[in-house]
């Protein structure tokens, strides 16, 4: 798949694929990507073992990620570099996101005064 193509299907991520490659700051397997992540948000979000590997083997077919090590009984995965670029522009949109939340959060803020 080809580097724009790649881009137009990811992008924006689901929440999903966004935090699994954010717990690529190190190589990681499955249950490791799990736990990361629920710590991370606090519990806010769980990853269950069929959302994790199918996620994990559609990004290892699109060559988002790669298999670091699997010589163990558990498949240990790494970001590739198309992988931290993708990462990257997902960080940016939701950086923006956020900015255009901020500029607009006093517009929505609850009235207490009722």
């Amino acid at each position: 798949m080809d580097k724009e193509k790649l881009f137009r299907s990811y992008l924006p991520m689901t929440e999903t694929a966004f935090y699994i490659l954010l717990s690529m700051s190190e190589p990681r397997h499955g249950y490791g990507i799990a736990k990361f992540v629920s710590e991370l948000t606090h519990d806010r979000i769980k990853l269950g073992s069929g959302t994790i590997y199918g996620t994990l083997t559609k990004m290892q077919r699109d060559g988002i990620i790669s298999v670091y090590d699997d010589s163990d009984k558990r498949i240990i995965y790494e970001i590739t570099d198309i992988g931290k670029e993708l990462l990257r522009a997902e960080m940016k949109r939701i950086k923006q996101v956020c900015e255009d939340m901020r500029t607009m959060e006093d517009y929505f803020k609850e009235d207490n005064s009722v």
